[in-house]
């Protein structure tokens, strides 16, 4: 058995790059960039902010959405698998290219934060469905728990 998933959280770097191959088909392209911040580890190493690019992959329905409503800066949830490609550019050297082709996305910009030109609600968008996830506390209970039903005994 294999897996071939990746979920990141990130935001988006430049507005979708949005092709229509033919009239039936859109596929969407976006460059998402996710960050881990700067620390100083415990004996005085200061690690740097480190930026990580992924090249995402959008296709009919999700990529339609993708060029209505993503933009530059907006944050997203995503899932998806890694492809790599290849292709020879014009003086026939080989080039390599790892991307994530998307299966379910959620916007997580709020409405009318972000961009200017984003005015749309944070939502699930088409993609296997997903649970919603419940609130919890500290101690790992649900916030939503009847008081009765989380009692162990």
């Amino acid at each position: 058995m294999s897996v071939n998933k990746v979920i990141l959280i990130g935001n988006v770097g430049r507005d979708p790059e949005v092709k229509y191959p033919d009239k039936n088909l859109c596929v969407a392209r976006v460059a998402l960039a996710t960050s881990e911040r700067a620390r100083t580890l415990p004996n005085g190493t200061q690690v740097p902010e480190r930026t990580e690019w992924h090249n995402l992959v959008f296709w009919r329905g999700l990529a339609e959405t993708v060029e209505k409503y993503v933009h530059k800066g907006d944050r997203l949830y995503i899932e998806g698998s890694l492809r790599g490609t290849s292709y020879d550019d014009q003086n026939g050297v080989k080039h390599y290219r790892t991307e994530i082709h998307v299966d379910t996305m959620e916007m997580l910009t709020p409405r009318g934060a972000g961009s200017a030109q984003s005015a749309t609600p944070s939502a699930a968008v088409p993609g296997p469905a997903q649970p919603q996830p419940q609130p919890m506390q500290a101690d790992g209970m649900s916030q939503n728990s009847d008081s009765n039903d989380a009692l162990p005994f």
